[in-house]
C-alpha cells in the first residue's frame, strides 16, 4: 500500500500483447497490484480444444514465459499479480507457476478461482430451468446445443476479493471479467461493501480504462502524431483513492501519452449503452464520469454513479458453425482497380454462389471502409475472396479456382499463397444464467498443495432500466451520402476524435468533439441516420446513437456490421477497428466559428 491510495498497473490487454510489458511494469516504479487480461470469447474455445488433447492444458502458456523472467522481482517487491490467464484450467496454470517458483528456489502462495466452466453441466442446468436463449438474437438454444464446444460463466469481483484475504502472491482465475480483476484490489484494500454501487462503478470504469493496455496511453490514438514516442510505450496505471476517484497515468520515462483525449477515446471503446455498462458486480453510468487533467500524463476521474446489478450472469458459449475459406491474388497497375474488379467478376462466374455467404475485398482501395472511401489511386490491389458454408465439400472447388485466376485474366498478377485451406468456424453464443445456480470456487495453493477451499455465493436483485432521452435510431439507409472533393471542405477529424471496436457482430464507433462548439455542431449534424448512410455497405442492422454531454461525445452502435463477427466473418477487419478512422476522414462543411473554437482549444477539452 502507498498511503491513502493504491496503484494498479495493467501489463496485458489480450493474449498476444507485448511480452515485455510485465517486466517493464514491475521494474518501472512502485505498484501494489498488476492485472493482466488474456481472455476473449473465442479464446475459450481454443483453450477447450487444447485441454481435449491434453488434460493439463487449457491456459495461456505465454503467461508462464513472461513470469519466468520476473518472478523473483515480483515477489521481492511484494506486487500482487491478478490474471485470468488460467483460462479453462486455472489449477493446471497454478501448478505450472508452482513448478517455476520451485525451480528458482522460491516459495509462493497462489489463489485460484474456478467454477466458471459449465460445459459438462449444461443438461443439469437446463433441467433446472436455464434456457440459454441467445441474449442478442433471442434464438433458441436447441439450434446450437449439439455443436457447443465451450461454455463459461463471467464471474465478477466477489471471488477475487475474497481470495485476496489469503494474502496470495498471485491470483489465477478462469472466466472472471476484465474489470472484475481490477476492481478486486479496491474492494479488498478499502473494504468497500459489495452494495456500494457508486464506488464499485468507479472501480469498474477504472478497470475498463486499464483492460486494453496501451489503448489509453497513446495506442490507437486519433492524434497519434502528438505521441512523442511509441518505443516502449508505458502501460497504464490507475491510482485509486478510497472514495472511488482515481488518476490514470503511466510510469515515468516511458513512451506514449496520457491526456484527457486518450482517456476519452478509451472510455468510448466497446462502451455499449453508456447509461448501462452491465457487469456482474454493478451497472456503471458512463454519463456521470467527470475528467480533468491532473499534471503531465495524469488524468483524474470522479463523480461516477452506479446501480445494482442484475440477478444474472452472462455465459459465453462457443459452437462449431461450419467452414470458411479465403484466397488472395495481388494485381498491379496500371488500372489496378479495374483489373481487380474484372478478376472478381471472372472468379465468381466460374465459382458460382452456392454458399452460405461470399465476400470480395479490394485491399489498397476500400477493403476495410467500403462506401466511406473517397480516393482511387492504388498502384496495386490485393484481391481477397472468401466463402462460408456448412458443407465443407463446397469449399473444395472454391479453393482450386483461386490459383487458376493467375493465368486466365488481365496481366500483371503475382502469386500470393496458393490453394486456400478450409477452416473450421467457431461462433459465439451469449446467454444468461441465474446467479443462484452457479457459484465460483476459490482455492489456496501453498507449496503445490491445496490448503484451503471455499465456495463463494453471490446474489443480486437489481432491476435497473435506463431511461435516456439522448438516443437516436436509424433503421435503414437513405440516399448515399455524396462525395465532394471541394477543397473548402474539411474532414470530420478536424473537429473530432474517434475510436471503434467490436461487440460480436455489433461495432461501437465513438466520436468525441474537440471543443464545446464542435460538440454542438456534431449534435445537430452527425445523426444516427447520417452514420447509417455512411456505413451502408458495411452495416445491415440499425444504428443507435447515444449522446454523452459530460464527455462531449457520441457512441454509435452499428448492428449487423461485422459480417457475423468473431471467426465467422469473412472480412479482414473482423473487429471494426478501422470504422472510426473511415468516418473521421469524411469531408464536410464546418462553420468557421466551430473551427476557430477548436483552434482555441488546441483540439483538447
Amino acid at each position: 500500500m502507498t498511503g491513502k491510495s493504491i496503484r494498479i498497473g495493467n501489463a496485458g490487454g489480450y493474449w498476444g500483447d507485448d511480452p515485455s510489458a510485465l517486466a517493464r511494469q514491475i521494474q518501472g516504479g512502485p505498484l501494489d497490484y498488476i492485472t493482466m487480461d488474456f481472455l476473449a470469447e473465442i479464446t475459450m474455445s481454443i483453450l477447450q480444444k487444447q485441454r481435449t488433447r491434453d488434460p493439463e492444458m487449457g491456459y495461456a502458456k505465454d503467461f508462464i514465459k513472461m513470469l519466468d523472467e520476473v518472478l523473483p522481482d515480483l515477489l521481492d517487491k511484494k506486487i500482487k499479480l491478478i490474471t485470468n490467464a488460467g483460462g479453462i484450467n486455472p489449477k493446471s496454470c497454478a501448478k505450472e507457476i508452482h513448478n517455476l517458483a520451485k525451480s528458482k528456489g522460491l516459495n509462493i502462495k497462489i489463489a485460484v478461482i474456478d467454477g466458471d466452466d459449465i460445459m459438462t453441466n449444461i443438461d443439469s442446468l437446463e433441467s433446472q430451468g436455464e434456457a440459454f436463449t441467445n441474449m442478442e438474437t433471442s434464438e433458441c438454444f436447441s439450434k446450437v446445443k449439439d455443436s457447443i464446444i465451450s461454455a463459461n460463466v463471467y464471474f465478477g469481483v466477489a471471488p477475487v476479493a475474497e481470495a485476496l484475504k489469503w494474502d496470495p502472491d498471485i491470483v489465477i482465475t478462469g472466466r472472471v471479467t476484465d474489470t472484475g480483476i481490477t476492481l478486486a484490489p479496491m474492494v479488498h484494500e478499502f473494504n468497500w461493501p459489495l452494495d456500494d454501487w457508486d464506488r464499485l462503478a468507479s472501480g469498474i470504469i477504472a478497470g475498463h480504462m486499464l483492460e486494453c493496455g496501451t489503448q489509453i496511453t497513446g495506442g490507437n490514438f486519433t492524434d497519434w502524431e502528438k505521441v512523442d514516442s511509441f518505443s516502449h510505450v508505458g502501460f497504464p496505471i490507475a491510482e485509486i483513492n478510497a472514495d472511488g476517484s482515481f488518476v490514470l497515468t503511466k510510469h515515468q520515462n516511458t513512451g506514449g501519452l496520457v491526456n484527457v483525449n486518450t482517456v476519452r477515446e478509451q472510455l468510448f471503446y466497446e462502451m455499449g449503452n453508456p447509461e448501462a455498462y452491465i457487469t456482474p458486480d454493478v451497472i456503471a453510468d458512463f454519463t456521470t464520469i467527470q475528467l480533468k487533467a491532473d499534471g503531465e500524463n495524469r488524468v483524474k476521474a470522479s463523480g461516477i454513479k452506479g446501480y445494482a446489478p442484475t440477478p444474472l450472469y452472462k455465459v459465453s458459449m462457443a459452437f462449431e458453425d461450419g467452414f470458411k475459406a479465403q484466397g488472395t491474388i495481388i494485381i498491379s497497375g496500371p488500372n489496378a482497380r479495374k483489373k481487380a474488379e474484372a478478376f472478381a467478376k471472372i472468379f465468381w462466374e466460374r465459382c458460382g454462389s452456392d454458399f452460405d455467404h461470399t465476400e470480395t475485398e479490394f485491399f489498397g482501395f476500400n477493403a476495410c471502409q467500403r462506401s466511406l472511401v473517397n480516393k482511387d489511386d492504388a498502384n496495386e490491389i490485393l484481391l481477397r475472396v472468401g466463402v462460408l458454408s456448412s458443407d465443407q465439400r463446397k469449399l473444395r472447388n472454391f479453393s482450386k479456382l483461386v490459383p487458376s485466376l493467375i493465368l486466365s485474366g488481365p496481366p500483371g498478377v503475382a502469386v500470393t499463397g496458393g490453394v486456400p485451406r478450409p477452416q473450421q468456424v467457431v461462433s459465439y453464443w451469449p446467454a444468461l444464467i441465474n446467479k443462484d445456480t452457479v457459484h465460483p470456487k476459490i482455492s489456496l495453493i501453498v507449496n503445490g498443495e491445496i490448503t484451503d477451499e471455499q465456495v463463494i455465493k453471490t446474489t443480486a436483485t437489481g432491476n435497473f432500466e435506463p431511461q435516456s432521452s439522448n438516443v437516436q435510431v436509424a433503421e435503414t439507409s437513405s440516399e448515399p451520402t455524396g462525395k465532394d472533393h471541394d477543397e473548402k471542405l474539411v474532414p470530420i477529424s478536424s473537429i473530432a476524435l474517434g475510436r471503434s471496436g467490436d461487440k460480436g457482430d455489433m461495432c461501437n464507433v465513438g466520436v468525441l468533439a474537440r471543443s464545446p462548439k464542435a460538440f454542438e455542431f456534431l449534435d445537430e449534424w452527425l445523426t444516427a441516420q447520417r452514420v447509417k448512410n455512411y456505413f451502408q455497405e458495411l452495416c445491415f442492422g440499425p444504428v443507435t446513437r447515444y449522446k454523452l454531454s459530460n464527455l462531449q461525445g457520441f457512441n454509435f452502435l452499428l448492428d449487423e456490421a461485422l459480417g457475423g463477427g468473431g471467426t465467422k466473418t469473412l472480412r479482414f477487419d473482423a473487429q471494426g477497428k478501422t470504422f472510426a478512422q473511415g468516418l473521421l476522414a469524411q469531408k464536410i462543411k464546418i462553420p468557421q466559428e466551430v473551427l476557430d473554437d477548436v483552434a482555441a482549444k488546441d483540439g483538447s477539452l
